[in-house]
């Protein structure tokens, strides 16, 4: 039988039907609650069951911890209810009238921009458009019934042709597909736009965005957002921070370094972890939050936008909110989880 679900503070009301994830249920019957990878890698999600009992389900234990359950915390990605819930979590207005569609596209151009990295520009039938926000991402469908999630790097009001960056990982099979066997004209499915990966528009805070490999692509489509409309966004001081391995890797530094030359208000913070001797890299080293926390003592007054991998958006957090007063509301992240059963690299 369905359970009902009261969350707070909202008031609203829904219901899960036997077997649905409490995410699942919020977001078919049109209520978005904060969510990520959809797999429990991440921690997006989590919020606070007051009252009622859940099946908590299969997860990354170090995302959701034994205390933490104790303490009434759930992955709403993947807590089942076994009860009527209360349950205590923000809700997500911005997102609410966006539709979520499954549509075919077609591979327009493929473009190597770095050894291990591609951008996938993606061409819809004629009669077709996404409405999207940017910072969110699309899942790829494979013929094999899994589901492949990349986030889009082109701004709303450049949708013609949606654009991926996609790394080439190990033990990554669309990845790898993507690399080696994917050419132009091909057909491929999708799912989108989700997540909540996305601008706070409400604020006047300044941000600082912190980015990892392909974590730049949310960015760029937020950041291309905030340059086209900027009237709307006011002049909210920005920062990128954009963490690397090697001058290699950083695929669009230029246009970057373009943004930076534009907008006064904008900075612009290449990283480097792992820079060769022959790179000659004279700019900042070492890992990308550790960046922000030499340059910042105090980021009670910020909004932190990270993406990129797990352990960069892990630390990010937990350094930033344990030793610089950043507002856990006010951090917010889309970690590229690579599990098994759905990768987002």
């Amino acid at each position: 039988m369905p359970h009902q679900i009261t969350i707070k503070p909202s008031g609203h009301v829904f219901f899960a039907q036997p077997g649905e994830t409490v995410l699942q249920a919020a977001l078919r019957e049109g209520y978005s609650l904060p969510y990520g990878c959809r797999n429990g890698a991440c921690g997006t999600c989590k919020g606070k069951i007051i009252q009622g009992k859940v099946d908590f389900g299969s997860h990354n234990e170090s995302t959701l911890t034994e205390i933490e359950k104790q303490a009434g915390m759930a992955l709403f990605c993947c807590a089942v209810p076994l009860s009527e819930l209360v349950i205590e979590c923000r809700e997500i207005g911005a997102i609410k009238d966006i539709k979520i569609k499954t549509l075919p596209c077609r591979v327009q151009k493929l473009e190597r921009v770095a050894p291990d990295v591609m951008v996938i520009s993606l061409k819809l039938p004629a009669n077709e458009r996404l409405q999207f926000l940017a910072g969110q991402y699309i899942d790829i469908l494979m013929k094999d019934g899994k589901r492949r999630s990349y986030s889009l790097a082109n701004a709303p009001h450049d949708d013609e042709l949606l654009q991926l960056h996609v790394r080439n990982y190990s033990g990554g099979a669309f990845a790898e597909h993507v690399f080696t066997r994917m050419k132009e004209k091909d057909i491929l499915r999708f799912e989108g736009p989700l997540g909540t990966f996305f601008l706070r528009e409400d604020s006047d805070k300044p941000i600082i965005f912190v980015a990892s490999g392909t974590g730049f692509a949310p960015v760029k489509s937020i950041l291309e957002h905030v340059f086209h409309g900027r009237n709307l966004h006011g002049y909210r001081q920005m920062v990128l921070y954009w963490g690397n391995r090697t001058s290699a890797d950083l695929y669009m530094a230029e246009l970057a370094g373009s943004w930076q030359q534009e907008h006064d208000n904008f900075t612009f913070i290449p990283v480097l972890s792992e820079s060769p001797p022959a790179d000659n890299w004279s700019g900042r080293a070492g890992l990308v939050h550790q960046a922000v926390l030499q340059d910042f003592d105090d980021l009670s007054g910020y909004q932190v936008y990270a993406c990129g991998t797990p352990a960069m958006v892990e630390a990010a957090h937990r350094d930033f909110t344990r030793l610089r007063g950043l507002p856990e509301d006010e951090f917010f992240s889309d970690a590229f989880t690579t599990s098994a059963s759905q990768p987002k690299p």
